[in-house]
């Protein structure tokens, strides 16, 4: 009969988890939308947050002293590479009409998709932790 009630109310008054649970996964579902209609705006996107990543971390002394001269090689075909699909990207864009604003919507609609899904993991978590303690 215990388990009945308990059942009764997760169906009735979902847990923080579950709570936590469907914030995620719905989240989840837009990301995944937003990505499947706008392949391309989402891979731009992914572009330039692992640019800015490996542009704000330096170079250590282990790579500098391990790699020497040929890290400058890796890192200057790296650049001509980069520098290439930057142009062969903002080609295909510009071929498919793709603008500027529009991958910025994208992106944005994705960075709120993962903070709404943190925020209410978060929310979730502080009240769980709150009734059981």
């Amino acid at each position: 009969m215990m388990a009945r009630q308990q059942n009764n109310r997760t169906t009735t008054n979902p847990s923080a988890r579950e709570r936590a649970i469907d914030a995620y996964d719905g989240a989840r579902e837009r990301t995944r939308d937003q990505i499947e209609t706008s392949p391309l705006i989402a891979l731009g996107g992914g572009l330039a947050i692992g640019a800015l990543v490996a542009a704000i971390l330096p170079r250590t002394r282990a790579e500098d002293r391990l790699l020497g001269e040929v890290g400058g090689k890796i890192t200057g075909g790296a650049r001509g590479a980069l520098d290439a699909a930057k142009d062969a990207g903002r080609e295909k864009l510009a071929e498919l009409n793709i603008t500027a604003d529009a991958g910025k919507g994208a992106v944005q609609s994705l960075v709120d998709g993962i903070t709404e899904a943190a925020r209410s993991s978060g929310k979730a978590a502080l009240e769980a932790a709150r009734h059981k303690g």
